[in-house]
């Protein structure tokens, strides 16, 4: 039992290292600086929950890049077939397609051969295998049809995806935002994060747009007689959608030649313009169209509207121009920037947006460190009651699980977020549970005869395939969380499965050569771990059974009725689900419902919802998602502000989230997928350790705690969302655990008692984890309970449902799943001795 001096050694080094690598996040980055140079200086990352900023999702209009495509082979097709003297009758843009007819179908092959130079290889897999970006198809009549390949697909959303990552990378330089996150998410998405910036309409404006520049000459009266364009022409509306303007098709300068943009005032008239100034060949170029075509309106367009078309006066060798109109100065460095950082390959569709304000994030922070040094400070005050002195190891240990916790978020430059912190709180709760289970289990050691040393050894070893057992489900939980989450959720993900892990460490290494130096140190020949108060009756004989019928007939019961209220009134599905603008707003003073409700209705945006949170000085605002592009959630989203600043003009919003419908379908698709995988996971992992009949009353157990909890949703109307699924999976993982706990001593009973009936089997093994699985509970409870008060509006969908669910999961395994077993054994031994030709006897069998 003694410690070798090396893994004491081992133990104390890796100790000392977690301490000094959490220590920096107690100073500021200028205390910091004054540190010794030898010391880590990594800090954990606080996330734009914690502490204020925008969050944005970008998406490819992958459609729009294929139709440019397509238009392209379109053009080059004519050109090529022009070269070898077989021209096209006609050229067909479709969807997915280019068709083109011949004049001479004699001249098939020949077109084909020509075409087949439009082909260019495809990288399909990134490790140098390519294939063919088109197909090239004969069709009936003599047509050729080009198809993009699928290949060739992936390879321009690939090739549009990597230069638009860094255009907006240079459009934020524009900006000056410090500390930018900007990284690609998935095949075609772009997540930027900026901290410190409150009002993302303008980030809006600058990332969605594609700043695509064009200088065109306007159509001749006739090519556009009664307000129609004819062929080569098309009608494109101004910045401000009053006036169209006769543009020709034809591009005469692109401003992929523009080497610099600037915002300034006219000298003559003071209003704000852009200055522009092309490279060589544009200036070259720019002069050329200039000279050819003075007396001529020339159109200045980006991104399909025209910005000014002024008259030519006279040619313009300089290489420079400038482009007026009725711009405010904000519009026009807004314009320049764009100019300057390029133009984008496809359009950026902003599908999710998240803001928070500064005052938020620092109350969450506040709020965070409170709830968690209650929590702490209740788990501690219960663990010493409970343990006295042995009590205060285990509190120990709890302190070294928190600040291993930060170490390794520090070394992994890792950013905390608020249901990170939640994870942290709930994992004080859960990481004392390897010391109860030790603590339990030395103690019935010791009440059988056995010496300090006897009882410590025994205590940990049989405690510790049933610790490992019940920390398995748990990160399998976090895991698959981690997977399908998303932005905080797999924050919380992170610092929960970082706290199972490290309590692996501190509860049972750390405490167990602590324990063992005590007991030689004092030479302790009877290890008496006994509560400062009884808080529980010791050696209960509890007939758990005889109320089996009763217990699950209630449970079924309350599912059942749950179910009704998932169905009427159903669930509040938050914006991640659902879709649509939320808002957050604090009131200078109580807020007006009613006369919110009269100016917001009146804006003609739909359904919108208003409730009172927290405060009377809070209001939550929702919206339904505007039909429309991008630009109509931000036209919704300023109206809406315009409007509460109208009835309050100190009024400041706190939260602002808009999601796409499809962010929201995939939200929704990845938390049913979550919970039936962890599910799932959970079935085979019990069935592998222990048997079927424990696996099966395992989820059925399961299910009937998840629609408990939904019913739960349903009936406090609290918001279902991410942070909601995150609390299920939890609760999956945690109600697992405990029935672990008592399925392991169900497994050690049956070799031990090998006559005794199953059904006094398990009221045994009840009754001898009973204990276990109450304090168990209490600590969850007690770390949780703070959280669920003080926590606020961005926790509560997981602090209070995980509240409730620690009482469910508790119940659930003596009377749910205990009985479910039952039943199971009894119907397999029936059928054994049916096989065999047997007759049993009721409640009498032998466990097997």
């Amino acid at each position: 039992m003694r410690t070798p001096k090396w893994k004491f050694s081992l133990y104390l080094a890796i100790l000392l290292f977690g301490i000094i690598t959490a220590l920096p996040n107690l100073f500021t980055p200028a205390q910091l600086e004054k540190l010794p140079g030898w010391l880590p200086k990594n800090q954990i990352t606080l996330g734009l929950d914690l502490r204020g900023g925008s969050h944005l999702v970008l998406e490819v209009d992958s459609g729009a890049l294929i139709k440019e495509r397509l238009e392209s082979l379109a053009t080059d097709s004519r050109t090529l077939l022009r070269e070898i003297k077989a021209p096209a009758r006609t050229v067909r843009v479709l969807p997915d397609g280019v068709v083109i007819t011949l004049i001479d179908p004699a001249r098939h092959e020949s077109a084909v051969k020509k075409l087949a130079e439009l082909n260019t290889s495809a990288d399909t897999m990134g490790f140098g295998k390519t294939a063919a970006e088109l197909d090239i198809l004969p069709q009936e009549n003599g047509a050729i049809r080009l198809n993009l390949t699928e290949a060739g697909i992936k390879e321009r959303i690939d090739s549009a995806l990597a230069q638009s990552l860094e255009i907006v990378r240079r459009r934020i330089d524009q900006v000056g935002v410090a500390e930018p996150t900007i990284q690609r998410v998935g095949d075609d998405r772009i997540l930027v994060q900026l901290p410190g910036l409150q009002d993302p309409s303008h980030l809006r404006k600058l990332l969605g747009s594609t700043a695509k520049m064009t200088f065109h000459l306007l159509a001749e009266d006739a090519a556009y007689a009664g307000g129609k364009a004819g062929p080569g022409v098309s009608m494109l509306p101004d910045i401000d959608g009053t006036t169209s303007y006769p543009v020709q098709n034809k591009v005469m300068l692109s401003g992929d030649r523009l080497t610099d943009a600037q915002a300034g005032l006219n000298p003559q008239s003071g209003l704000p313009i852009v200055s522009f100034r092309f490279d060589s060949a544009g200036a070259r170029q720019f002069a050329k169209v200039t000279t050819e075509n003075v007396g001529r309106p020339f159109a200045i367009v980006l991104d399909g509207k025209v910005l000014s078309a002024p008259v030519i006066q006279e040619p313009i060798t300089g290489g420079s121009g400038q482009i007026s109109g009725n711009f405010t100065l904000q519009e026009t460095a807004m314009l320049s920037a764009l100019l300057r950082a390029g133009a984008l390959p496809a359009p950026l569709t902003v599908i999710e947006e998240r803001t928070v304000g500064p005052d938020l994030g620092s109350d969450a922070i506040a709020m965070g460190i409170k709830a968690g040094l209650i929590g702490f400070g209740l788990v501690f005050i219960f663990m010493l009651f409970l343990y006295g002195r042995w009590g205060l190891i285990a509190n120990f240990a709890l302190a070294l699980n928190v600040v291993l916790t930060f170490a390794v978020l520090s070394l992994l430059g890792a950013t905390l977020t608020l249901p990170g912190i939640a994870g942290i709180i709930l994992g004080i709760g859960l990481a004392v549970d390897a010391n109860i289970l030790i603590n339990e289990r030395i103690r019935e050691e010791t009440e059988k005869g056995r010496n300090g040393y006897s009882a410590l050894d025994a205590g940990f070893n049989r405690a510790y395939a049933t610790i490992i057992d019940s920390n398995v489900t748990g990160l399998i939980a976090t895991a698959l969380l981690y997977y399908f989450g998303t932005g905080p959720v797999k924050g919380f993900a992170v610092t929960m499965g970082l706290g199972i892990a490290t309590s692996m460490f501190t509860a049972v290494s750390v405490v167990k050569v602590i324990m063992t130096e005590l007991v030689h140190r004092y030479r302790i020949k009877d290890i008496k771990i006994k509560p400062l108060i009884d808080l529980f009756p010791q050696d209960t004989n509890i007939k758990f059974m005889n109320a089996r019928f009763f217990g699950i007939g209630v449970s079924f019961l309350l599912s059942i009725a749950s179910v009704i209220l998932f169905f009427a009134p159903g669930l509040n599905y938050g914006v991640d689900f659902k879709g649509g603008i939320q808002m957050e707003v604090a009131t200078e003073e109580p807020a007006d419902l009613s006369k919110f409700r009269s100016s917001l209705q009146s804006l003609g945006l739909g359904e919108i919802a208003l409730q009172e949170f927290g405060s009377d000085h809070s209001v939550l605002i929702r919206a339904e998602r505007r039909p429309g592009g991008e630009e109509e959630q931000t036209k919704a989203v300023e109206a809406i502000k315009e409007a509460v600043r109208g009835i309050d003009a100190q009024a400041s919003f706190e939260r602002v989230e808009v999601v796409g419908p499809k962010v929201s379908g995939e939200l929704a698709v990845s938390g049913i997928l979550a919970v039936i995988s962890a599910a799932l996971c959970m079935l085979f992992y019990i069935w592998w350790r222990f048997e079927w009949p424990f696996a099966v009353g395992a989820i059925v157990t399961l299910t009937l705690d998840i629609t408990k909890t939904v019913g739960f949703f349903a009936l406090t109307g609290l918001d279902f969302n991410l942070t909601a699924v995150a609390a299920i999976l939890t609760l999956i993982g945690y109600s697992v655990n405990d029935k672990v706990v008592v399925y392991d001593r169900m497994r050690e009973n049956m070799r031990l008692y090998k006559s005794m009936s199953l059904r006094d089997l398990i009221d045994k093994s009840i009754n001898q984890t009973l204990a276990r699985s109450l304090y168990t509970s209490v600590t969850a409870f007690l770390a949780m309970l703070p959280m669920a008060i003080w926590g606020g509006s961005a926790v509560e969908s997981f602090a209070i449902p995980m509240v409730f669910g620690i009482i469910i999961a508790a119940s659930s395994s003596v009377f749910i799943a205990a009985p479910i077993l039952l039943f199971l054994g009894d119907w397999r031994d029936r059928r054994k001795a049916r096989i065999e030709g047997e007759s049993p006897s009721r409640n009498g069998k032998t466990a097997t």
